[in-house]
C-alpha cells in the first residue's frame, strides 16, 4: 500500500511541476510570428527558388543562353529556350523554365552561370493546388518584378 501512496505523491508533484511551468511560460511574451498577417526577415543565405537576376543599366536578363545551369542540373527541371534573331550576332531568351517539384535546391546552376545571371530567391512563401503551380516562367517572373 505504501507504494501506491508513493506512486500518488510523486504523480502529483510532477503534475504540479508541469503545471507550474505552464503557467510561467503563458505570462511570458509570445515568440512567433503571426503568419500570414506578418512576415519574417529572411536571412541573406537563405536558398530559395532560383530566379532571373536582371541587368542594372538596361533592366533585362543578364542571362546569355548558354544553357550550362540547364546542363548542369542533376534535377533537370531547368529548361532555357532561345532564338537567334535574323541578322542579330547573339542569341535571344525566350524562355527560362524551372520545374520546382523537381528541384532539390543544390545550387549548381547558381554556381555554374557564367553570367552572374542567377539567384536564389528570397520567396520562402510558395503555396499551390496542384503541381503546375510550380511550374515557373522565371522569364516572365523577372518581367513582373519577381512576383507570380
Amino acid at each position: 500500500m505504501s507504494g501506491y501512496f508513493s506512486d500518488l505523491y510523486q504523480g502529483t508533484k510532477s503534475l504540479l511541476v508541469g503545471l507550474g511551468v505552464t503557467f510561467r511560460e503563458m505570462l511570458r511574451p509570445t515568440v512567433t510570428v503571426h503568419y500570414p498577417r506578418e512576415s519574417l526577415t529572411i536571412t541573406p543565405n537563405f536558398r530559395g527558388h532560383i530566379e532571373l537576376v536582371p541587368d542594372d543599366e538596361t533592366g533585362a536578363t543578364r542571362c546569355i543562353t548558354c544553357g550550362m545551369c540547364a546542363k548542369a542540373c542533376p534535377s533537370a527541371c531547368i529548361t532555357v529556350r532561345s532564338e537567334k534573331p535574323e541578322g542579330s550576332k547573339k542569341k535571344v531568351l525566350t524562355g527560362f523554365e524551372l520545374d520546382f517539384t523537381r528541384c532539390s535546391l543544390c545550387g549548381i546552376c547558381v554556381e555554374s552561370c557564367p553570367a552572374d545571371a542567377i539567384a536564389y530567391s528570397q520567396d520562402y512563401r510558395l503555396a499551390g493546388f496542384s503541381r503546375e503551380d510550380f511550374h515557373m516562367d522565371l522569364l516572365l517572373r523577372l518581367g513582373k518584378g519577381g512576383h507570380s
